[in-house]
């Protein structure tokens, strides 16, 4: 009798251990989901609130604030090293140089805003160099679809290829640099923040 109360005993711990067991494995496999949930809301969303922020400053004062760039960088940076550590910090770098690298040429010709670029910093900075240089070519490529679409639409197409072809003709006749982008407010001078933006959801939604 005494061996069967031993034998019922033991067999309750047995069970009791598996159980507690594998309790402890489902509560830390949904706290490894819950955190790895969290990691993949802060990628996405910073570089949409970074990239969703600017093209409003953007719109509404013509300018993306140095404060809030910045602000950007030095967040990307401490999320960077909370992701990465030490070793997230020649990710975050390369992320950082590699637009200014690309672009400097563009704003040499004053074709891009310093703006613009800096944007891209601040998004390398969080997305990554492979992420951003997507980023970069998306943007673009979105950007030459709403400029094609305004100027269709304003009749103005071949008077914009005349002035581009105008504008290179002059630069290698006279060698002086000077902006591309005519004053005013015209209508085939979007704000180049909006196609950025566009793109950061397309890389939100896991186009790539």
């Amino acid at each position: 009798m005494e061996e069967k109360n031993v034998g019922k005993i033991l067999s309750l711990n047995v069970v009791k251990e598996h159980a507690g067991h594998g309790l402890q494995q489902t509560l830390y496999r949904c706290t490894a989901a819950k955190k790895g949930g969290e990691e993949m809301f802060l990628n996405i969303g910073l570089p949409l609130v970074i990239a969703g922020t600017a093209a409003v400053m953007d719109l509404c004062t013509s300018r993306v604030e140095n404060e809030w760039i910045l602000f950007s960088v030095t967040i990307g940076f401490i999320w960077r090293i909370l992701q990465d550590g030490i070793s997230g910090i020649p990710d975050f770098a390369a992320g950082m140089i590699l637009p200014a690298v690309i672009l400097g040429g563009l704003f040499y010709f004053r074709m891009l805003g310093p703006g613009d670029i800096k944007l891209f910093c601040a998004l390398g900075g969080v997305m990554g160099p492979g992420a951003v240089l997507k980023c970069i070519l998306s943007s673009f490529l979105l950007g030459a679809v709403i400029s094609l679409a305004i100027l269709i639409f304003c009749g103005s197409f071949f008077t914009r290829i005349q002035y581009l072809i105008r504008y290179f003709r002059e630069f290698f006749q006279t060698g002086e640099v000077r902006p591309y982008y005519r004053k005013g407010m015209t209508l085939e001078n979007f704000h180049f923040t909006v196609p950025v933006f566009l793109s950061v959801v397309l890389y939100a939604g896991g186009v790539y």
